[in-house]
């Protein structure tokens, strides 16, 4: 009989082969072209839809601004109409979902349909694309505050709290995404587009890292600081802002590995939570999106190791055995959505690019790209491979 611990060494070491130069031959277009242009193609018949359309009647704010309701906070069964508690892991199904729901469909639409517009160069997926950006960013009447201010409230406590900057995680792609078309001249992308588009990120970036709130999530210690982190990346990078993104790499570098991985890639923050499977995976993930921006054409932030001894190549590293076989997971399974899990984790195939680790890539292939449960679906937000690899200095066709 061979213990766990000797089955986790040998899953270990089945992953740490490079084939050289694998990169250079993934045809991640060819792989991707058929999912995406399915999507798209659906997404073609949906209007965009935002926040104004949706009433939210315990809003303090007005019909253009933001708001969501804490996950994890229930009514007081000791306090019928009190304060909200606390239940870490157990999302309140009767939350109020919608603004951060339409949130989520935007982050995934408009990405698809602009990169079935790179992958085809059919121009009605672009001038959809353009839509949904004028919807959300540019038009007076449909816009969005750019701003979270009234962002996972708590019933009795809170009317927003900065913890709520994560909601906007669903915008990283719609940037990326955004930046694309820009740079493509894509069709239906017009120059009151570009600007509108410019001018609500410029004002959502300065939120971000001037506001109070934005500045406590900065300095949060867990995925809520790497979340942080992306963003700003995903926004500085559309708006070219290159002070910013200096100051973000050194951020990574710095301050966010040191804090979050220990020696051999574990992140403690993510493993104490109820959910210690799924916030490793999340938060890994956003991590390698981030390295992605900011590093896209060298290794030397996934490999950058903190005081903790571990580096985000080490993180990948040390989850990768449990997404190929999560029935070696040795902690507690996560309360929720344990089942669900793994899904096409972006984070092997980032760092399979960058450290030219061809089992990582592999083992990506063989997942989930399109989760449907709305619990994965909300902590999934980079699903559209194409918009992170084209251009970055990969030889990816």
């Amino acid at each position: 009989m061979i213990d766990r611990r000797s089955l986790m060494i040998a899953a270990s070491a089945a992953l740490i082969t490079p084939i050289s130069a694998f990169a250079e031959r993934l045809d991640l277009q060819r792989i991707e072209h058929a999912r995406v242009v399915r999507a798209a193609s659906a997404y073609l018949h949906e209007a965009p839809r935002t926040l104004t359309s949706i009433p939210a009647l315990r809003s303090p704010g007005g019909v253009h601004d933001y708001y969501s309701e804490a996950d994890y906070w229930w009514p007081d069964p000791a306090n019928p109409g009190g304060p909200y508690v606390r239940r870490d892991g157990f999302s309140n199904p009767a939350k109020f979902d919608g603004h951060r729901n339409a949130l989520i469909a935007f982050g995934v639409r408009m990405p698809a349909l602009a990169t079935a517009w790179r992958l085809t160069g059919q121009a009605r997926y672009a001038r959809a694309a353009a839509e949904h950006l004028r919807a959300w960013f540019v038009d007076p009447e449909t816009r969005m505050t750019p701003d979270l201010a009234h962002a996972q409230a708590i019933i009795g406590r809170d009317t927003g709290r900065a913890i709520g900057i994560i909601d906007t995680l669903q915008i990283v792609e719609v940037a990326r995404a955004a930046t694309m078309l820009a740079q493509m001249q894509a069709p239906g992308y017009d120059a009151r587009t570009i600007a509108g588009v410019a001018t609500w990120f410029r004002g959502y970036l300065s939120w971000l890292t001037t506001s109070p709130a934005g500045i406590e999530e900065r300095d949060q210690k867990n995925n809520h600081g790497t979340c942080w982190l992306l963003q700003c990346a995903a926004f500085a990078t559309l708006l070219a802002d290159a002070d910013t993104l200096a100051d973000l790499r050194t951020r990574l570098r710095t301050v966010i590995v040191p804090d979050q991985i220990a020696a051999g890639g574990r992140q403690p923050r993510e493993l104490s939570r109820t959910k210690p499977y799924s916030y490793s995976l999340f938060n890994l993930d956003v991590l390698a999106a981030a390295c992605q921006i900011l590093s896209p054409a060298s290794s030397t932030l996934w490999t950058a190791a903190g005081r903790g001894g571990g580096s985000v190549a080490d993180a990948i590293g040390f989850m990768a055995p449990f997404i190929r076989d999560k029935g070696l997971w040795p902690y507690p399974p996560d309360v929720e959505h344990f089942g669900a899990l793994p899904v096409r984790q972006p984070s092997l195939l980032f760092g399979g690019l960058a450290l030219d680790r061809a089992d990582w890539i592999a083992l990506w292939r063989t997942l989930e790209p399109d989760p449907t449960d709305p619990e994965i679906v909300r902590n999934f937000p980079v699903r559209q491979p194409i918009l992170w690899t084209s251009g970055s200095g990969y030889h990816v066709r």
